[in-house]
């Protein structure tokens, strides 16, 4: 294997934008939830004249999609995600709406049938609920609970309060509150593993909220302890945490 320092120091000048993960290829796998959330967008697309995807990313899940409707937009909130979605999608005949986090969504009322969202950063039911048509569906795959803490908690110590945030149950609670009527849920824990210190750098760059403060440097001992478990067990061991949530909007 590759020395400590070169494999951090090519994961850290990797470009990190957009939502693709293929830079980890051979260096991490993550198992998939069973629903198959790209292979459920391909077969709802087509049936409905408008939709809307929200915290886009790169464009990169929506770009897969072979069928798009009449109207697509995407919306995104990190500028250099903006440019990318743009690149991927504009030539399809998507609109690429930046916007602010916590702001309301730059739409009319009931502007579409069907709003979308793989891992929405925090989802604002009562702007879903407000943009979608009466029938509409929302169909998202969220993070779920205490998701890869195993590798937050190695850097950041135990966080038992942050453990009950994104939970399933509280969250058809909101979406029902705001006008939604839930139609499907499941949850799924999935394994992770990290073949590599690099393959931990690039992800910690790249999901900045997993340990808001990294930098090499400031967790260069935990790297290195990290490391040296990587190269004795082989690799270091997590579990992602995802919910599939269907909701139709309630007649107004």
């Amino acid at each position: 294997m590759r020395t400590f320092n070169d494999l951090v120091d090519e994961a850290a000048a990797v470009d990190v934008s957009g939502w693709s993960f293929d830079w980890l290829d051979g260096r991490a796998t993550e198992q998939r939830p069973p629903w198959g959330y790209s292979r459920l967008l391909a077969s709802r697309m087509p049936h409905v004249a408008s939709a809307l995807d929200i915290d886009t990313g790169g464009g990169e899940v929506i770009a897969g999609v072979p069928q798009l409707p009449r109207r697509m937009v995407v919306t995104e909130g990190w500028r250099p995600n903006v440019e990318r979605a743009r690149a991927l999608l504009c030539p399809r005949g998507v609109e690429v709406v930046p916007v602010e986090p916590g702001r309301p969504l730059p739409f009319p009322d009931a502007s579409f049938q069907l709003v979308t969202s793989r891992h929405p950063v925090d989802p604002d039911w009562s702007q879903i609920a407000r943009v979608l048509v009466d029938g509409g569906s929302y169909l998202a795959q969220h993070v779920g609970p205490a998701s890869a803490f195993e590798l937050i908690e190695y850097f950041l110590g135990p966080l038992p309060g942050q453990r009950l945030a994104r939970d399933p149950n509280r969250e058809v609670a909101a979406a029902r509150a705001a006008g939604l009527q839930i139609v499907d849920l499941r949850t799924a824990r999935c394994r992770m593993e990290f073949f590599d210190i690099g393959a931990v750098v690039y992800v910690l760059r790249k999901c900045v909220w997993w340990v808001p403060d990294f930098s090499v440097e400031r967790y260069r001992a935990h790297l290195e302890r990290l490391d040296a478990h990587i190269r004795r067990h082989g690799a270091f061991v997590a579990h992602s945490s995802r919910t599939l949530i269907e909701a139709r909007r309630a007649p107004r």
